[in-house]
């Protein structure tokens, strides 16, 4: 018997506190899915700085999804994107459509008593290597990252993601470009190959500053250099990937397949990194990971929000060819958000397993979610952006601040 989509519940939940490893994701939107059989499916959106533009988005979705059968993923995001006329270039559309189209497959896997990865293909591997991301807020100077990094490295991880790059933005001076080169060769020099260096920029530099910064850093062997452009000066990937060795990763503001495929084909991108909560869910991701797979291109999933994302980021790890490395936030969240499940995942020694549970293998804490229930946007800071990690845009940058 078909199981009909019954309700849509949205819920905005928040601790409004300091959120020192993630401002961007200070608020989360959880969406709730049930069935005309009374099976219950979670799903989670994206909110930096478009909290209360990606829930009134959700409803937008709610409108094509309610009734329509909650097997037919497929067919149901189709006649969204029919309706949505901007979905290809809107991330509140394609975030709450995301939320949506993932409490459907959490359903699916409990309806057939089968963890989603199956549902998918199933296992290729059970453990899953994580790098350590939001772990160095407050850092500036290099001793600062050396210290919070040998924190980070006694957990377990063997791989950690920074922007060394304080306040400076679309253009560097000679200070920023010092300061960069001493925080990332001190973290070099202090723990050789032992850890891997993952450096991300942010999509903040205009071409001549990422010239400068990534050939700086070329001596140092990092493992990809993240958005080191503005995401609109894309056409000038391939010109800078053509002066540097280390590899060049994006993704978590590219919307679907087809557009990871122009990028994967133009020579724009190394290391893809598409994000399960903002790229129409968990399907369109596979696809990606499929796309890529077809071209020789590894995926590191972007995954920098909440718990529900982790775990359909985990289930898609699992089962496509080409992983390389999943991001991890876990270890610097806030308590509130660590409670927000009851089970699902573990994060030990640096690498993820999941639960083996139907669906996408959690089981939320209704009472944590509704005892964090909040109105209204996400906190707003006039000096610094809420993409970066808290206490770190300081410095002799373009911004100005000491």
């Amino acid at each position: 018997m078909a199981e009909k989509i019954k309700e849509i519940e949205i819920y905005n939940v928040s601790e409004r506190s300091s959120e020192k490893s993630s401002p961007w994701s200070s608020t989360m939107i959880i969406v709730k899915v049930t069935t005309s059989g009374g099976i219950v499916g979670y799903g989670e959106s994206p909110t930096t700085f478009m909290t209360l533009p990606v829930k009134e988005s959700v409803e937008e979705v709610k409108r094509v999804f309610l009734n329509k059968d909650v097997n037919e993923v497929n067919k149901n995001v189709t006649e969204f994107y029919k309706h949505s006329f901007y979905l290809s270039r809107s991330m509140e559309a394609t975030s709450a459509l995301s939320a949506v189209e993932m409490a459907c497959w959490d359903i699916i896997g409990k309806s057939c008593k089968e963890p989603v990865y199956n549902l998918l293909g199933g296992k290729v591997r059970d453990s899953i290597r994580a790098y350590s991301n939001g772990w160095y807020s407050d850092c500036v100077t290099a001793d600062d990252f050396v210290d919070k990094a040998k924190e980070i490295k006694n957990k377990g991880f063997d791989a950690v993601k920074f922007d060394p790059c304080g306040n400076n933005y679309d253009t560097i001076n000679k200070n920023g470009l010092e300061n960069v080169e001493d925080i990332v060769s001190s973290l070099r020099n202090s723990f050789g190959d032992s850890l891997d260096l993952l450096i991300e920029f942010h999509g903040r530099f205009s071409m001549d500053a990422a010239r400068k910064v990534t050939q700086i850093l070329e001596p140092y062997d990092c493992f990809f250099y993240e958005e080191p452009l503005h995401p609109e000066l894309e056409m000038r990937l391939p010109e800078l990937r053509s002066t540097i060795n280390t590899p060049v990763a994006l993704g978590e503001r590219v919307l679907n397949a087809r557009d990871f495929m122009r990028n994967i084909v133009e020579g724009k991108v190394d290391i893809i990194q598409p994000d399960v909560t903002n790229s129409r869910g968990i399907l369109e991701s596979f696809r990606i990971a499929t796309v890529a797979d077809a071209w020789g291109v590894p995926v590191a999933f972007h995954n920098a929000f909440g718990p529900v994302q982790t775990a359909a980021t985990l289930n898609l790890d699992t089962t496509i060819n080409n992983f390389i490395i999943q991001e991890s936030f876990e270890e610097s969240w806030p308590d509130w958000k660590k409670k927000l499940l009851k089970s699902g995942y573990k994060l030990e020694n640096g690498h993820f397993k999941l639960s083996g549970k139907p669906g996408l293998g959690i089981e939320m804490d209704e009472k944590s979610l509704k005892d964090h229930l909040v109105s209204g946007m996400e906190p707003y800071d006039p000096d610094t952006p809420s993409w970066v990690v808290s206490g770190t845009y300081v410095g002799e940058g373009t911004d100005g601040k000491q």
